[in-house]
C-alpha cells in the first residue's frame, strides 16, 4: 500500500442521460439523472483507495453549511479520500458540472461553473507535510501555481515521484513538464496541437530518452506510453459489448497506470491495467465496485 495525494477539484457532477445528443435550441426530455460527486483528482483517489492505497486530496473544499457541500463530503468520506489537507472555503455554491451523457454511444459534454471559488495555490500546498508520501499527482490546472507547487517538491523531496495529468492544451502548460516523473495527456490535448496519434504525439514531445515516463489515452484506440529508456508501448483498448458511461473513465485510466508505476510493475502492465480499469469504467455508472468487478472477471 502507498500514500498517496492528489492536488486538483471536487464537484458536484448534475447528470442527465439523453437518448441522444440534442440539437441547438431543441427542447429534449432526459431519460435518466443524477448526481454525482466529480473532480477529476478526487475520481483518481476513488479508484486508488480500491486498490488499497491511502489517499489524500489536496484542493479547496466547502463548508459543510454551503448547499450541496454535505453530498460532496459524505462522499468523499466514504471513499476513503482523506481531505485534511484541503483548504475549506465559503460559498453560496460548490463547484458544479452540468453533464449530457448520451446512451447512444457513451459520450458525455460537460459545462463546468465555479463561480469565484477559489483554486488551491502554493502557499496551501506548503502547509503540508510531504514525509512518508509515495506519490504526488498533480492535476495541470491554475499553472502558475501547480509550476511553484511542483518546484517545491522537487527542493525539497527531490526523490518523490511526480505525475501531471494535461487534460487540455493550457497556455504555458509546457513549463511544468520538467519537475514530472510521470505526465499523463490526453487525446484532446494532443489533437489540440495537431497529432493524429497518441505515438506520434508522444515522439514529437520525446526525440531521445528523457528519463520520465510520456502516457497518452486515446480512447477506444487505446493508450501508448513511452517509458524513461525511449521504450515505445501501445495497448489496445477493453473490448466491451456496450458503452454505457465514460464519465471519469480518463481518471480511472491514470489510476491504474499509477498503480502500476507506484508498486513496481512494469510499464507495459501498467499500461494494460489502465486500458482494463477504464474500459471496466466504461461498462457501468459511477465508480463503485469497479475494482471488485475487474478482478471478478479475470477470475
Amino acid at each position: 500500500m502507498a500514500r498517496i495525494l492528489a492536488v486538483g477539484i471536487t464537484t458536484i457532477d448534475v447528470i442527465n442521460e439523453l437518448d441522444g445528443y440534442p440539437a441547438e435550441d431543441e427542447e429534449v426530455r432526459a431519460v435518466a439523472h443524477r448526481r454525482a460527486r466529480g473532480g477529476n483528482a478526487a475520481n483518481l483517489l476513488a479508484v486508488l483507495a480500491q486498490l488499497g492505497h491511502e489517499c489524500y486530496l489536496a484542493g479547496t473544499l466547502p463548508w459543510r453549511e454551503v448547499p450541496g457541500a454535505a453530498e460532496m463530503l459524505d462522499e468523499l468520506h466514504r471513499q476513503q479520500i482523506d481531505i485534511r489537507h484541503c483548504r475549506r472555503v465559503s460559498g453560496d455554491v460548490v463547484p458544479t458540472s452540468y453533464i449530457c451523457l448520451n446512451r447512444q454511444n457513451g459520450s458525455r459534454t460537460i459545462v463546468h461553473y465555479r463561480d469565484v471559488f477559489p483554486e488551491f495555490d502554493c502557499a496551501d500546498f506548503e502547509r503540508i507535510d510531504l514525509e512518508g508520501f509515495d506519490w504526488v499527482h498533480f492535476e495541470g490546472r491554475n499553472v502558475d501555481e501547480t509550476a511553484s507547487m511542483m518546484d517545491w517538491v522537487a527542493s525539497i523531496r527531490p526523490s518523490l515521484p511526480r505525475s501531471l495529468e494535461v487534460e487540455k492544451a493550457r497556455a504555458g502548460i509546457d513549463c511544468l513538464f520538467e519537475h514530472a516523473n510521470a505526465i499523463f495527456f490526453s487525446a484532446s490535448s494532443a489533437r489540440a496541437q495537431g497529432y493524429s496519434s497518441a505515438l506520434d504525439f508522444l515522439r514529437a514531445l520525446a526525440p531521445a530518452p528523457t528519463g520520465r515516463t510520456l502516457v497518452c489515452s486515446w480512447g477506444e484506440e487505446g493508450a501508448s506510453a513511452i517509458g524513461p529508456d525511449g521504450q515505445e508501448l501501445s495497448c489496445p483498448a477493453e473490448a466491451m459489448e456496450e458503452v454505457v458511461d465514460t464519465i471519469g473513465a480518463g481518471d480511472v485510466f491514470i489510476a491504474g497506470v499509477i498503480d502500476g508505476l507506484v508498486t513496481g510493475a512494469p510499464l507495459h502492465k501498467a499500461l494494460a491495467q489502465g486500458c482494463g480499469l477504464a474500459g471496466a469504467k466504461c461498462a457501468q455508472r459511477g465508480l463503485d465496485g469497479l475494482v471488485l468487478a475487474v478482478r471478478g472477471q479475470r477470475r
